[in-house]
């Protein structure tokens, strides 16, 4: 069965960290991109983070989280990670893994399985 799995959400104060984790079962993310969104009551969707398939893969940030979150990945343990640190109270929302096509033109554009989120709310 094709399964993500997120962890990692909680309650921190403003300028605190969280590690979100991403695991995959059914399938191996090494062939997969990565994606983390997130979704704030009354907001659209926002794509956070992306990296491609691979041993290392390439990464990209949206300006709002760019040089604050940090996206990895772990092939042998089938995860991914979003580093979050020096958390804003407009970082509060729920945060989704996807994954898509590793490698080509449709890697970090479209995705196929996504999890069912976890939260992240930020105190001021």
């Amino acid at each position: 069965q094709v399964q993500l799995v997120e962890s990692g959400g909680g309650l921190v104060q403003t300028g605190g960290s969280l590690r979100l984790s991403c695991a995959a079962s059914g399938f191996s993310l090494y062939f997969y991109s990565v994606g983390w969104f997130r979704q704030a009551p009354g907001r659209e969707r926002e794509e956070v983070s992306c990296i491609t398939g691979g041993d290392a893969g390439t990464t990209q940030y949206a300006d709002s989280v760019k040089d604050r979150f940090t996206i990895s990945r772990d092939n042998a343990k089938n995860t991914v990670y979003l580093q979050m640190d020096s958390l804003k109270p407009e970082d509060t929302a729920t945060y989704y893994c996807a994954a898509g096509p590793g490698f080509g033109t449709r890697t970090c554009q479209a995705f196929d399985h996504w999890g069912q989120g976890t939260q992240v709310t930020v105190s001021s």
